[in-house]
């Protein structure tokens, strides 16, 4: 594979035919594996999960239209990385700054829960992302499944790097990953995680992606 991105992409049976039975019912919809979305020369990368049903599914823009997107956003504008504190629409004129928001898993899932194979099937896409990020130092990671996404890409052993929400992980002499549980409405409404320690990982990882300037 030699595109970080292909929007006809289909190799995961199960994900291509939910789409389609998703399109059928909501024919506005997207329904489409989800484009990255930022900053080119982005110092930080943020790994998700997968598009949401009513959120990138429907919008075509990760994080954009759900409730994971609202905390998230918020939170890139107070740090400088986004240029609007909400994000409504793929055309809504908001911009990243520095950072780019991208996918474990580029389509829709079924109970937003990939098969195993399904992960692994689309880890190709995460790995040329990486490859192709000549800018990125810091990988934020949201959640345990985008943390072994990254780690599979990098071609490191899970076993070596346990995730735990504001760990730090030296993948290489280029790349720091910073783990967060990741922000979703039910992770936020039980209080697993709250509006300060979302900050606060964020924080930290804009603190390690920009000093590493002077590196």
């Amino acid at each position: 594979m030699n595109s970080s991105f292909d929007v006809t992409c289909r190799r995961c049976p199960r994900l291509a035919a939910f789409l389609d039975a998703v399109h059928l019912e909501e024919p506005t919809y997207y329904c489409r594996p989800v484009p990255p979305f930022g900053d080119p020369k982005a110092r930080l990368l943020i790994v998700g999960l997968a598009p949401g049903m009513h959120g990138a599914n429907r919008t075509g823009r990760p994080f954009t239209g759900d409730h994971a997107g609202i905390l998230l956003y918020a939170t890139l504008f107070k740090f400088g990385l986004a240029s609007r504190p909400v994000s409504t629409a793929a055309d809504d004129g908001l911009e990243l700054i520095g950072a780019r928001i991208t996918n474990s898993v580029k389509c829709l899932p079924p109970e937003n829960k990939p098969l195993p194979i399904e992960i692994k099937e689309c880890n190709d896409f995460l790995r040329v992302e990486l490859e192709v990020s000549g800018d990125a130092r810091v990988i934020l990671a949201l959640g345990r499944i985008a943390h072994a996404a990254v780690l599979r890409a990098c071609k490191l052993p899970s076993s070596g790097y346990r995730f735990a929400h504001a760990a730090e992980h030296a993948l290489s002499d280029r790349f720091l990953m910073v783990d967060s549980y990741h922000c979703s409405r039910y992770n936020t409404q039980t209080r697993r995680l709250t509006t300060p320690m979302f900050e606060g990982v964020v924080g930290r990882a804009r603190e390690l992606a920009f000093a590493a300037r002077a590196g």
